[in-house]
């Protein structure tokens, strides 16, 4: 059996230096969770292994927390729910069809230019796998990784490289041929994140990581960071205290959000991260026991 390798963790109110995680997804997502793995791990280690075999992302994404969990062995299936057309072609190129090489190989050799991006970006998808190179090159090339309507392209980019200064053609070609190679460990769900909650609610070896869009109270962040940031968070909070899995929720950091734990019965804990700009600020995690987010 494989040796779990639990990195340590600093205190709640510390950040965690995403530079120590190994980034396994192909995008740069809006409101990633990196800087959350090493607590994943910590979390998962706390529950015996007979209720952590399957791992459930109701809201995908980037899919760090599942890719990194299949990767490290902490759970044996990991199952990935993404609603959005555009990441979920991603991944179902990757981890579903037969072209998941030829989406690495495409990737690897495409000469990234502002014209050669425009002419990609033209004209809509033919295939799935084409409407997966198109959000990956959308995602690199978009300030903050944003695919929803309206979002910007990046002009200086990192270190005045500009366009290209986010596109790393042979690390995600690397990455996806990875993941590829796992593949047999993990399943794609396009659709709708709460149904397929309440189709699992029963299954007491499964452990949801559950990552919302930002929508709920005040500051409502994800509203422009997704296509789909419509979510009925009452809902979501309910169907939570029916699973039979342990489960890990993150949310923003915003008193309609405690209330709303405070009123299910469930704990809630600030954690200190930064966001894209290098700001530091404090998410919400939330389940039904946090004691091993202080090694208890």
């Amino acid at each position: 059996m494989k040796q779990l390798h639990l990195p340590g963790i600093p205190p709640p109110e510390q950040i965690v230096n995403v530079a120590s995680v190994k980034h396994r997804s192909p995008f740069r997502y809006p409101g990633g969770k990196t800087w959350l793995v090493p607590r994943i791990f910590r979390w998962l280690a706390s529950l015996p292994p007979s209720r952590r075999k399957v791992l459930l992302e109701p809201f995908a994404g980037g899919a760090i927390v599942g890719l990194s969990a299949a990767f490290e062995g902490w759970v044996s299936h990991v199952v990935l729910v993404e609603l959005d057309d555009e990441v979920a072609a991603v991944w179902q190129t990757i981890i579903e069809d037969d072209a998941g090489e030829w989406l690495a190989e495409r990737i690897r050799t495409f000469d990234l230019t502002p014209d050669t991006v425009d002419s990609l970006l033209a004209h809509p998808a033919p295939s799935c796998p084409e409407r997966a190179f198109q959000t990956i090159v959308k995602n690199r090339v978009n300030r903050g990784g944003i695919l929803a309507a309206g979002a910007g392209r990046l002009k200086h980019g990192e270190n005045g490289k500009g366009l290209a200064s986010r596109w790393y053609p042979a690390t995600l070609s690397q990455r996806i041929l990875d993941i590829r190679a796992i593949r047999q460990r993990l399943t794609v769900v396009h659709g709708d994140g709460l149904a397929v909650m309440q189709h699992y609610a029963k299954q007491d070896d499964m452990v949801l990581f559950i990552d919302p869009p930002y929508t709920a109270g005040g500051k409502k962040p994800g509203t422009r960071l997704y296509t789909h940031a419509t979510l009925d968070h009452v809902a979501l909070f309910q169907l939570g205290g029916t699973v039979d899995g342990d489960f890990l929720m993150t949310y923003s950091h915003d008193e309609a959000i405690t209330r709303l734990a405070q009123q299910h019965n469930f704990q809630w804990r600030t954690v200190a991260m930064k966001n894209t700009h290098h700001a530091r600020q404090t998410e919400l995690l939330i389940g039904r026991d946090l004691a091993w987010l202080d090694g208890g």
